[in-house]
């Protein structure tokens, strides 16, 4: 007998959620998904990073039908603009940086060549990266000379959805459009039991899955699982979101443009721009940061601005009883890399490893679930932080006791401090096996915000200076080459996925 499993919640979360346990527990469990068109989504999510194109994948999801229904443009990295001082500039460009020689990790290499560490030209990094060089050019390919191209997507998050749930329904899920005016628990257990919408309807599970937003009707309005609040690490409460008409130009990479209290978002998609302004409103009036946003968009604005609060942190149990929470049910990181899309898809694709056999208490399951989960969130937050408590802003009167001197000034979690003492000492970056960030995420930020390490690692002495030249050389030489024959982005996403133009 299949097991029930009752999703609250459409939007990206829930029909991601629906969509990937119909494809791979769809022959024992029954899945039915209740929304209701009388609640918006909040659909800022517009930006995402490589591993969204795997869980494309695996729904057997082809891309070029992907990106053609979601308007969809190619995502090389993100420009960071005044982050580490106004006139400051740098990439977190995915993929590979040059190309580590045997076991010595290519970032010191380029140290040692770079000679004083302690005046290290930083911009010169990037010489290296396909990504940013094709970045930087707006230009795109699917390989950029040392193999394929890694790249995620900028697309609308609504669209992706309504794909998501047609696609969902056609493996069985059922949909039901209804808002719910009651949950039932069990007065021994305390597990959910049914969801009790307006007309009466009842809707028995086994399972429940909270996708209903910021509103967390089951995790917390009805479990109460907690949440661990990591605003003191993460001061910025409000968002302003605003669409404006399409660029000339596609770029193939978001920006986050640091402003006087927070920061900016750009993302070009093919039928408009996405934009938002992300603030601490104990320093930033709501108005004024309104105002900025609209007076530094590229394009003319196509509605007006949507104003959005939130607490960052997360639940402290995201599996509780027999409810897990997804998305912004499950706890909310600022979209400063584009991880909000992707903690939905690693809590669907950790709910599918560790699903419960019907009838299973699953206590050890369910633990396992959250040590992950927590795992998780915990070190997308000290990469978050990482941006922040570098910056060199807030020199100007303006900014004088400000958001951005507050960051540069508070303690910092234990693990991202020694994370940063380890890298500005050797050069190096450890990270777990599983962390989603890898060491050249880590070092683009560390570098490209200030940080100049006091050594390299001896390894990199076996060679030459003129041998390290060379190799160097022969690196962007390759890079190069490799990125004057890509087209523009755009012409490649026309060709790619047959875009209209108007």
């Amino acid at each position: 007998m299949q097991q029930q499993l009752v999703i609250l919640g459409g939007g990206s979360a829930g029909w991601m959620a629906a969509a990937m346990l119909a494809k791979t527990l769809g022959h024992s469990v029954a899945i039915t998904l209740v929304e209701s068109e009388e609640i918006g989504t909040v659909g800022v999510g517009e930006a995402s990073i490589p591993p969204l194109t795997l869980f494309n994948r695996a729904l057997g999801i082809d891309e070029r039908d992907f990106m053609a229904v979601t308007a969809a443009t190619f995502k090389l990295g993100i420009q960071f603009e005044g982050w580490g001082n106004p006139n400051a500039c740098y990439m977190h460009a995915f993929g590979a940086m040059g190309r580590d020689l045997a076991l010595t990790p290519f970032v010191h290499l380029w140290l040692k060549q770079s000679g004083n560490t302690r005046a290290v030209d930083a911009s010169d990094f990037w010489r290296y990266s396909a990504n940013a060089c094709a970045s930087a050019a707006n230009r795109f390919g699917l390989t950029g000379g040392q193999g394929d191209l890694p790249h995620a997507y900028h697309f609308d998050a609504g669209l992706y959805a309504n794909y998501l749930r047609e696609f969902s329904q056609r493996l069985g899920v059922k949909r039901i459009n209804g808002r719910v005016s009651q949950v039932h628990t069990d007065s021994t257990s305390g597990d959910i039991t049914a969801l009790e919408l307006s007309d009466g309807t009842r809707i028995a599970g086994d399972l429940f899955i909270d996708c209903s937003g910021f509103a967390s009707l089951l995790i917390d309005k009805t479990l109460n699982a907690g949440f661990e609040d990591w605003s003191h690490w993460l001061p910025c409460d409000s968002a302003w979101a605003v669409p404006s008409a399409r660029g000339d130009m596609l770029r193939p990479y978001t920006r986050s443009i640091a402003h006087q209290a927070g920061w900016q978002w750009q993302i070009p998609l093919q039928h408009r721009t996405g934009n938002g302004m992300v603030f601490a409103s104990r320093w930033w009036d709501e108005q004024d940061a309104k105002a900025a946003l609209l007076a530094n968009l590229d394009t003319q604005a196509l509605d007006d601005p949507r104003l959005l609060k939130f607490k960052v942190g997360r639940r402290r149990k995201q599996w509780h009883h027999n409810c897990v929470a997804l998305g912004l049910a499950s706890g909310f990181l600022e979209p400063l890399e584009s991880t909000s899309i992707h903690l939905v898809q690693s809590g669907i694709m950790r709910l599918v490893k560790l699903f419960p056999a019907k009838g299973l208490a699953a206590d050890a399951l369910r633990d396992e679930y959250n040590r992950q989960s927590q795992q998780e969130f915990e070190q997308i937050r000290d990469f978050i932080i990482l941006h922040y408590c570098l910056n060199s802003r807030g020199s100007n009167q303006s900014e004088a006791g400000s958001l951005w001197r507050l960051c540069r000034n508070m303690a910092l979690p234990t693990s991202l401090e020694h994370k940063i003492a380890l890298f500005k000492e050797s050069g190096m970056v450890v990270r777990q096996q599983d962390e989603l960030f890898a060491e050249v995420a880590w070092q683009q930020v560390m570098l490209g915000q200030g940080v100049s390490p006091q050594s390299w690692s001896p390894m990199a002495d076996k060679l030459t200076s003129e041998q390290l030249t060379e190799y160097l050389q022969n690196i962007q030489t390759i890079t190069s080459g490799a990125v004057s024959k890509m087209p523009p982005h755009d012409q490649f996403i026309q060709a790619y996925c047959q875009m209209e133009t108007a």
